[in-house]
């Protein structure tokens, strides 16, 4: 079905207001009318073509409860070009998106990428006054974290492509001579998810103790540099130093196994990779790690609780 045939998916006024009340979308001064229609633009795409036909109102407020509401609200106030919630962005995100661009490409360049992703989220007013942001393509059905990384993974990928594209082409006879990967189809992308999630999870069960606690720390406990060196009684910057040799550890232990065990080839694995960042599916960290949520305690000694402690008022505040 064509986008301008698509069947409108009405939400009740009275579940837009306690949506609207749940996100916090009064910080950010979003209209109340523009908020509801980023509810029915997210539901639309969620339940567009299926052959049942449209949700019930039941199952259309079970899905958008389900929201990243707080997020979504967040978008759309970008996405109107609201200085204040810009601010936040930049001071929330930058940080995510810097590592995950590290983790791309160690040598720096994929910083860049992630510092022109602002100008497309910002976007540009059309004829009509209406702003064309890259927000438009958010639905809150992840977090707003995991989506920015998803995007930058994408345009990394294809800068890759790209410059592949550019460079001169091999003999025909030369073994390097192959064609870029085309997006695999669904079948293929629930393979890689599988073998990555296999390989992912060993990888992290050989670490040693100490680097498993440390990645807890930072990326399921969410501490930050200076919280997580002293839960393990080191300078932030040694932590950020351990935290991207485990990560390229993990990452060379993860290529290998899909080379030897799966028999993947460099270019099937880069697919593997894309499709991971494109949609992780199942793929739980805390799981891996063996981390409970904020209100256990991970291993090792009574700083870890006062960590977490002082980690939830740092994000409360």
């Amino acid at each position: 079905m064509a986008p301008e045939e698509a069947c409108r998916l009405p939400i009740d006024g009275k579940l837009v207001e306690r949506l609207y009340r749940q996100a916090k979308a009064e910080k950010w001064r979003v209209p109340a009318d523009r908020f509801a229609r980023a509810l029915e633009s997210s539901a639309e795409r969620a339940f567009a073509g299926r052959s049942s036909g449209n949700p019930d109102a039941h199952e259309l407020e079970r899905y958008l409860t389900s929201l990243h509401l707080e997020d979504l609200a967040l978008a759309c106030a970008c996405a109107a070009g609201d200085e204040q919630a810009w601010q936040h962005l930049v001071l929330q995100q930058r940080p995510f998106l810097y590592r995950a661009a590290d983790a791309l490409d160690s040598g720096g360049s994929a910083r860049d990428l992630a510092d022109s992703l602002y100008a497309d989220l910002f976007g540009l007013a059309d004829r009509e006054g209406e702003r064309k942001s890259l927000f438009r393509y958010f639905h809150g059905r992840s977090s707003l974290s995991t989506w920015l990384r998803a995007v930058l993974a994408q345009r990394h990928v294809d800068q890759l492509r790209t410059s592949r594209r550019l460079e001169t082409l091999p003999d025909e006879d030369s073994s390097s001579a192959f064609p870029a990967p085309a997006r695999p189809i669904e079948p293929e992308r629930n393979r890689y998810l599988r073998l990555v999630r296999q390989a992912l999870t060993q990888a992290v069960a050989n670490l040693a103790a100490r680097d498993r606690l440390r990645l807890a720390c930072y990326y399921a406990q969410e501490l930050t540099l200076a919280q997580t060196g002293r839960m393990l009684g080191e300078h932030e910057a040694t932590s950020s130093r351990q935290l991207a040799r485990t990560r390229d550890a993990i990452r060379t232990a993860v290529e290998e196994r899909l080379k030897a065990e799966a028999g993947l080839t460099d270019m099937e694995i880069a697919q593997c990779f894309a499709s991971v960042t494109e949609d992780a599916g199942p793929l739980d960290l805390r799981d891996m790690l063996g981390t409970v949520s904020s209100g256990g305690a991970p291993p090792n000694d009574g700083s870890a609780e006062s960590g977490r402690k002082k980690s939830a008022h740092d994000r409360s505040s």
